[in-house]
């Protein structure tokens, strides 16, 4: 399955689309007041993607345990120190309420940690090529 995302940006407008295989929505992203790009930096989707997957997948994990989930908050966060540079101090943590015991939820947070698509990427450290035309 292909995921990519979409940013067109202009003095005309800004728009942003997400694609998972054929199933194309458009996300409301504000522009910089400027109009010159997002309002919302990468660093943010960053952290937003990594928290988004690992809450996704707690639901999927959740079922596949049968683990009840009445509700969840993850919150991931990083340091930029500069221009260019990678980040650093990647972290992450996760609230999941629910009526199973404190030990079947610990099981549920780390089975997911290691399923979750977003982490294991940027964990494997995967090369992003720019592509021309």
């Amino acid at each position: 399955m292909q995921v990519t995302a979409i940013v067109k940006n202009s003095a005309a407008g800004h728009e942003v689309i997400v694609r998972t295989g054929n199933s194309a929505q458009p996300l409301s992203v504000p522009p910089k007041v400027s109009g010159k790009g997002s309002a919302i930096n990468g660093g943010e989707f960053l952290m937003l993607a990594l928290a988004t997957c690992y809450c996704n997948d707690l639901y999927r994990e959740a079922e596949r345990l049968a683990v009840p989930i009445e509700g969840v908050e993850v919150e991931a966060s990083a340091e930029f120190s500069g221009v260019g540079l990678a980040a650093t101090n990647i972290t992450y943590r996760a609230t999941v309420s629910s009526s199973a015991s404190s030990a079947a939820v610990a099981q549920l947070l780390r089975e997911t940690d290691a399923v979750a698509e977003i982490h294991n990427t940027v964990r494997a450290g995967v090369p992003v090529e720019l592509v021309w035309g």
